[in-house]
């Protein structure tokens, strides 16, 4: 069995998201460190232009997107279960909420002025005017777009408010006694908001909230070891991409195994990824694309918030 690599860094709220459903498993994981702007040599040598952090890497197999890294995951080691049983289309539904508006809402948070001075304090001019270029870059061309913080300030009790009241009166978590993948989509954007002391307070109205939150944080990271950037190029192009098992699934766009392909996110960081189509199924999309440096690697999307088109 091939490690498990996760492409990172530590500030990232997505990433946040990857470490913990890691320490939720159980599981001992390489980490390679990324840069947080574009341009990303080294990362976009094995996804072919995804630059979205994080990227789960097993050998020549690369994940792209929390969503679908949870379900790779879930195959990895089955319990604890991330999907629990008999709660799966709630537990996906819950997660895609937080994914989307919840993070949004707190990234919009985060940016208010004194967050933004807060995050980049004592950092060159330079720095910071990159940091907001690469984030503006990162919205052009997809369907999202970023949320007004007056806006985000005005929802936020209501938001909140719902989470303090499930936490207040029902489970210890959000579906009952155990985590799962909802708890740590709903977990990573107030997570991004805890860390910005400018900003924090957004969070103290909400006891239960964060009592709940120190739940999860004390799952933890699981055993990690670092691993360089071109370590892991090497172990991918030292590696064969996995076979994906054939199905009956038929294709929504009527693509056919072999065809030429373009895959890339329809909400932001929306840039195209080229290959041959291997596999579909109802929640993944694989291509196969050959790399100067990686060799040929596999590149898995999940088919929610991504399109895949001939070409």
């Amino acid at each position: 069995m091939s490690e498990l690599i996760l492409h990172h860094y530590p500030q990232s709220p997505f990433a946040e998201k990857a470490r913990l459903m890691l320490g939720f498993k159980g599981l001992s994981w390489r980490s390679v460190m990324i840069p947080p702007v574009m341009p990303k040599p080294d990362l976009t040598a094995l996804t072919g232009g995804y630059r979205r952090t994080p990227v789960l890497q097993i050998g020549a197999d690369i994940y792209c997107d929390t969503a679908l890294m949870a379900r790779r995951l879930e195959r990895e080691k089955a319990t604890p279960a991330l999907f629990p049983d008999g709660q799966e289309a709630v537990a996906a539904a819950l997660a895609q909420f937080a994914d989307q508006v919840l993070f949004q809402h707190g990234v919009a948070i985060n940016f208010q002025p004194q967050g933004l001075a807060a995050r980049f304090a004592g950092m060159p001019e330079e720095v910071v005017k990159g940091f907001v270029a690469d984030r503006q870059a990162l919205f052009t061309g997809g369907s999202a777009s970023r949320l007004d913080t007056r806006v985000a300030l005005s929802q936020w009790p209501a938001l909140l408010g719902r989470l303090e009241q499930q936490l207040t009166r029902g489970k210890e978590f959000l579906l009952g006694d155990a985590p799962c993948i909802a708890d740590f989509a709903h977990y990573h954007p107030l997570w991004f908001v805890a860390g910005n002391a400018a900003v924090a307070d957004a969070l103290k109205p909400y006891a239960a909230v964060q009592r709940w939150m120190k739940r999860i944080e004390d799952i933890g990271h699981g055993a990690s070891s670092k691993l360089s950037a071109e370590e892991a190029i090497q172990i991918a192009r030292q590696s064969d991409p996995e076979t994906c098992h054939a199905d009956r699934f038929a294709s929504p766009g009527g693509l056919q195994s072999g065809q030429a392909v373009q895959v890339s996110a329809v909400d932001y960081g929306t840039d195209p990824v080229s290959g041959e189509l291997v596999h579909e199924d109802a929640e993944e999309i694989v291509i196969r694309r050959e790399d100067e440096r990686a060799g040929l690697v596999q590149v898995h999307f999940p088919r929610y918030g991504f399109r895949v088109d001939a070409g």
